[in-house]
């Protein structure tokens, strides 16, 4: 009785080991969830709308207690200083986000966090982004159709305006790349050593091809003799001093 009480007490003891290891590793974990996420929002600080519907009469604002702070942000986000690009880019974003006359805070929101993940260089890429955040959300409201569909013209329909928008989503992530990446000039570096005497040729050396039937015949190697072989008479000559053959025909 008391061998089994025991066993039972190690195997409690064990158990209660192995929950607190893993309570121990989750808490670790989650700090260091917690530390990478302070880090990055000290470097990249919130960029946030707030939007109001009063009726007709709707408003947006910099969600910043600091105003000119909060327009120095979005204008960072999308890396400009100009204005009236500012002001273009906010009001095409609050169109694409609008439903009746109301503008959806939350996707507003979203598609600047989109744009600001991108980290645009300059207006041509902030603009790129956006378009990237549109076509990120249409792709969506079509999945969630394509997942509702009701019958076959239903599916067929969502299907190919998904897989379009997908496409093109890729296409923009391309086109983004070679944007970045095409202005960049490659420069390689070589080091040729040149022993006393030698010549070298700086750049591309290229060979022109060789013409057909031009090309020079390879020079046979020279043949090797035996000295102790006896070269074989020809047909020719045995016939000639064949005293057989002469017999026979002065025999004739």
């Amino acid at each position: 009785m008391a061998t089994r009480q025991t066993k039972q007490h190690n195997k409690e003891k064990a158990l209660r080991e192995v929950k607190e290891k893993a309570l121990r590793e989750v808490a670790a974990a989650e700090r260091a969830a917690i530390e990478k996420y302070l880090a990055r929002l000290k470097a990249k600080p919130l960029v946030r709308f707030k939007v109001s519907n009063n009726g007709g009469d709707r408003q947006i604002r910099f969600d910043h207690p600091d105003k000119v702070v909060g327009q120095a942000l979005v204008m960072d986000a999308l890396a400009s200083a100009d204005g009236d690009f500012l002001n273009g880019m906010v009001s095409q974003l609050a169109n694409a986000n609008s439903h009746g006359q109301d503008i959806d805070e939350r996707g507003l929101n979203f598609m600047l966090s989109v744009i600001k993940g991108i980290e645009p260089r300059d207006q041509l890429e902030a603009m790129l982004a956006a378009q990237m955040a549109a076509v990120h959300v249409a792709s969506m409201t079509l999945a969630r159709r394509l997942a509702n569909v009701e019958d076959i013209p239903q599916q067929d329909s969502a299907e190919r305006a998904f897989n379009k928008l997908t496409r093109t989503f890729a296409m923009q992530m391309e086109a983004l790349k070679r944007y970045r990446t095409g202005a960049e000039q490659k420069v390689t570096l070589q080091h040729v050593s040149v022993a006393e005497g030698g010549q070298a040729i700086v750049g591309n050396v290229t060979q022109a091809p060789r013409e057909n039937g031009q090309e020079k015949a390879a020079t046979p190697p020279p043949a090797l003799t035996d000295t102790n072989v006896v070269p074989m008479p020809s047909m020719a000559k045995s016939k000639e001093h064949d005293p057989l053959s002469v017999r026979r025909k002065s025999s004739k």
